[in-house]
């Protein structure tokens, strides 16, 4: 790479968002493919005049460029040994038009967020990829990626109304803008020429002509969208269309506006099982004509892989080995219009023979329980696969009317190859089929059986049946080898000359989507090799990285794992001992340093990994000479508590006689908190409830902020509010020495952990009479810790699910009409107390604001202090969203600190602002 072409994107590009260091390389340079290739040059771009550019830096120097939206693609589009241009956090905007009948989309926003940016209309975006949560919308657009429901009909492609793109010479075109159209047909109409020349050519072809219109007629994303040239005249309408599933191969998607379709409130889902492939696809014809949503197939193998599951009927274990089934979903406006769609279903499956059924169902819990068996199975492979090997998903379209004998034919593949762990699902309206096995590529003859295996597949698909070897996740690498395979000659060079005519060096993500080597797709093959037995079934899908705090200081967990897995080969063959050492080096601020530990990535990830468990495990591996440190802490823990106190009152002092000159103590520090007593024991006689308060130690130490606008201590606000719905708190003594373990835990010190819930548990069982009094735990990181950790006969309530279920009901709630702010602690969302803290917030207030796009906070027990960044970070969108609101709550006392100090917004515990609005009922 030139010197000269380096100097300038360093003047261009910020030192904070260049990378070039070996461990940002490579994390960066991974996607959710089976493919690795590692950037030279990474840049966090955050603004269209910095691709502009670049963009014309890159031709300047002849250096290939590749987009990068959220790297969840499948098939190697998004990966580079070049530079590598990935979206920073400036691609968020938004505007929606007509009551929710168009929107209009930055390339960065992530397609469930579009999704509930429109929901107040009854309105979503046409494609519904099954990466929504975490695939963002260049790279929807960019794949022309669909899904269960979008058919053809309201993908990318049939749902444009207009783009703004850049092309490869930096010009901007915004199809929306009648000044910006007027300006590019006069500085660009050589090209737009071309393009009209090539639609005309097109559609005198009537054999050209008639494969495109079949090819469209089904689910489609081989080579560029040619189906642009027949179906427009206007070049710039072509040309808006032919950025649709390019890939970044042909300009960079700078903003894209929708037609957005209807969001059914009313729906219905059913489980048909057949005897066999051949009468379920008679049903899927018959279906297809009928107000459906949505159709998968599951065949036998696909059941099989989550026939544990808990929670599915025991009927699943029992079904025939030619089995297959369709999960069938009906969507619409009014219930009886549900009804009558339901109806006309039914009608037209009466006739089928079937094996067992779970009919159509509104019930909100069934409807979550079926569909959990068709997302399942793409886990369920990824979650047995031996470790060193990867999980690969392949995405065919059939003809419709040969949906059944492409099923037995592929099945009849996966026992030649000996991929007996392959499973089929897919979107059967569609013909779309999914098919996912587990594949090495750790010796030759592993990679011969891949190759021989996707030759005889692209055979079958693309020759025999005349369907597409890629519905909907896009050519990329792996398939660019077949797509003159696929298309013929004549199509096939059709797309080298729109290639040619959009960019002509061919800087944008070369050998993408078209390539001459036919090797292609078994070169630069990603091995994933063990790290950690907690981590070793990750296969890098991204689908974890929008919920993490440190994903715009650091790393994510997906990038995590892949480092550690670096470091790990790399110990193992004692290779390249300085590239070693860097990455080690590297890794301890940006991997296990900044990383908050909390779990959310669980929740996310579709095999369950938590990467905070890595890193604890890796923080205990570094921290061993400190176990006795922590075990003489965890045997003094009422003193540390106390000298946490006094340290709060030490710096409260410092902070007012300072002032500026002690930056570390901001307005949002706590002060000590204060000594209430509550009774010891259950008072006899007292006609309320007992209760057993567990403090957290993170309540009786830190207290409200200075100046607060409810000073009292949690448990005098824990003890108020219950009272009014005739329960008792009461705290036996020495609580000041028990404490959950996540302090410890937190750092690895498991056996200073372990020993402070053995003590909290005796305690817990000793004062709650063997568990016979419920304990009431005041905050939910302490719950979460705890949930695992104790005996089942214990009755531990958080305080938000004890709130909800047992003192809501017996309170009247005062309303407040200023707008209140809600955080949904990262704790909360793994105990699933979204919905209750939302009720409940709402309860309190006419105007609730949840802030997008902000999961965990950051704070990370005790991070927020010694580790600010972290918090900032996490947060720093927070203060915009909540400048109207005059407070916050959470349910987390370490959450609020970092929640107050970053909005400007005192964050207490939604207790205090219960407590103030409510009376008993009555």
């Amino acid at each position: 790479m030139q010197p000269q072409f380096l100097h300038a994107v360093q003047q261009l590009i910020p030192a904070e968002r260049y990378f070039d260091d070996p461990l940002s390389t490579l994390a960066f340079g991974t996607d959710a493919s089976f493919y690795r290739l590692t950037p030279k040059l990474v840049l966090r771009v955050e603004s269209e005049q910095e691709v502009i550019a670049l963009l014309k830096l890159a031709g300047q120097y002849q250096v290939p460029l590749t987009f990068r939206a959220a790297g969840t693609s499948l098939s190697g589009q998004a990966v580079t040994d070049s530079v590598l241009l990935v979206l920073g956090e400036n691609w968020q905007q938004y505007q929606i038009f007509e009551l929710g009948e168009r929107i209009r989309l930055a390339p960065g926003v992530i397609g469930a967020q579009a999704n509930q940016w429109l929901a107040p209309y009854g309105r979503k975006i046409g494609p519904d990829p099954a990466s929504i949560n975490s695939c963002k919308i260049g790279g929807i657009v960019a794949n022309n990626a669909s899904g269960m429901c979008c058919g053809t009909a309201q993908n990318s492609f049939n749902t444009l109304h207009g783009m703004r793109l850049v092309l490869a010479d930096g010009t901007v075109l915004d199809t929306e803008d009648a000044a910006s159209i007027a300006a590019f047909r006069q500085s660009h109409a050589p090209l737009l020429a071309e393009l009209s020349a090539l639609a005309q050519q097109t559609c005198a072809n009537p054999e050209l002509l008639a494969k495109i219109r079949h090819k469209y007629r089904l689910k489609n994303t081989m080579g560029f969208s040619l189906n642009a040239l027949t179906e427009f005249s206007d070049p710039i309408d072509i040309l808006s269309h032919l950025m649709v599933g390019s890939e970044g191969c042909l300009g960079f998607i700078s903003s894209v506006t929708y037609q957005t379709v209807p969001e059914h409130p009313h729906k219905a889902s059913a489980l048909y099982v057949f005897p066999d492939i051949a009468s379920c696809c008679q049903a899927v014809t018959l279906l297809k004509d009928t107000p459906v949503a949505a159709v998968e197939l599951l065949d036998r193998r696909s059941l099989r892989s989550v026939q544990h599951k808990a929670g599915l009927p025991a009927w699943v274990a029992t079904l025939s080995e030619g089995a297959a089934a369709l999960l069938i979903e009906s969507r619409a406006a009014t219930v009886p219009q549900l009804e009558r769609q339901l109806a006309q279903i039914q009608q037209q499956l009466a006739a089928f023979e079937l094996e067992q059924k779970v009919d159509f169902t509104r019930e909100p819990a069934v409807c979550e329980q079926l569909w959990a068996i068709r997302k399942g199975t793409f886990p369920a492979v990824g979650a047995v696969r031996e470790t060193g090997t990867t999980v690969i998903i392949e995405d065919v379209t059939f003809p419709l009317p040969r949906l059944a004998e492409g099923v037995l034919a592929l099945q009849q593949l996966f026992d030649c190859f000996g991929y007996h762990e392959a499973i089929i699902f897919g979107h059967a309206l569609e013909g779309n089929l999914h098919f996912v096995f587990t594949q090495s590529f750790n010796s030759a003859a592993e990679i011969q059986r891949y190759a021989d295996f996707m030759r005889e597949v692209a055979q079958l698909v693309a020759v025999e049946f005349g369907g597409a070897l890629k519905a909907e996740h896009g050519t990329g690498r792996n398939m660019a080898p077949f797509v003159e395979l696929e298309w013929g000659t004549e199509a096939y060079q059709l797309m080298w000359r729109i290639k040619q005519l959009l960019d002509p060096q061919h800087i944008l993500n070369p050998e993408v989507v078209l390539s001459r080597d036919s090797q292609l797709h078994l070169k630069h093959l990603k091995a994933l090799p063990a790290a950690d037995p907690l981590v070793d079934k990750c296969i890098e899908c991204g689908f974890c990285e929008p919920v993490c705090p440190s994903r715009k200081l650091t790393l994510t967990p997906r990038q995590r794992i892949v480092a550690q897995r670096e470091i790990s080969q790399l110990q193992q063959s004692g290779e390249d001992s300085a590239r070693l050492t860097a990455l080690q080096q590297a890794y301890q601020y940006a991997g296990t340093d900044t990383c908050a530990a909390c779990g959310l990535c669980s929740t996310a990830c579709p095999v369950g990994i938590n990467t905070g468990d890595l890193t604890r495990q890796l923080r205990g591996r570094a921290n061993q000479r400190f176990h006795g440190l922590a075990n003489f802490a965890a045997s003094k823990f009422s003193v540390i508590s106390s000298l946490g106190r006094a340290a709060l009152n030490i710096g409260q002092l410092g902070a007012r006689m300072l002032g500026a000159a002690m930056p570390i103590w901001h307005q949002a520090m706590p002060t000590a908190a204060r000594a209430f007593q509550l009774p010891d024991q259950p008072e006899q006689g007292s006609g309320l409830i007992p209760v057993l308060y567990f403090g957290s130690c993170s309540g009786r130490v830190l207290g409200p902020q200075q100046h607060s606008q409810d000073p009292r201590s949690l448990a005098e606000v824990s003890a108020n509010l219950l009272q009014k719905a005739g329960y008792q708190l009461f705290q036996p003594p020495k609580l000041a020495q028990q404490c959950c373990g996540m302090p410890f835990q937190s750092k690895g010190q498991f056996a200073a952990a372990k020993q402070m819930q053995q003590q909290l548990h005796q305690w817990l069982m000793q004062h709650s009479e063997q568990g016979r009094i419920a304990v009431f735990c005041d905050s939910s990181p302490c719950s979460l810790t705890l949930r695992e950790a104790l005996d089942p006969s214990l009755q531990l309530f958080d305080s938000i699910d004890f709130i909800y279920d047992k003192v809501l009901p017996k309170l009247k709630l005062n309303k407040q009409a200023a707008p209140l702010a809600l955080h949904i602690s990262c704790s909360a969302q793994q105990l699933g107390q979204g919905r209750k803290l939302t009720e409940l917030a709402a309860a309190c207030t006419e105007q609730l604001v949840i802030p997008e796009g902000i999961s965990c906070c950051g704070f990370a027990g005790d991070k927020g202090f010694f580790l600010p960044e972290l918090n900032a970070s996490a947060l720093s969108d927070l203060a915009r969203q909540v400048s109207k609101c005059s407070r916050g709550v959470s349910s987390s006392r370490t959450c609020e600190i970092g929640l107050s100090r970053h909005s400007g917004v005192e964050y207490q515990h939604l207790l205090y602002l219960l407590d103030e609005l409510s009376d008993a009922e009555c």
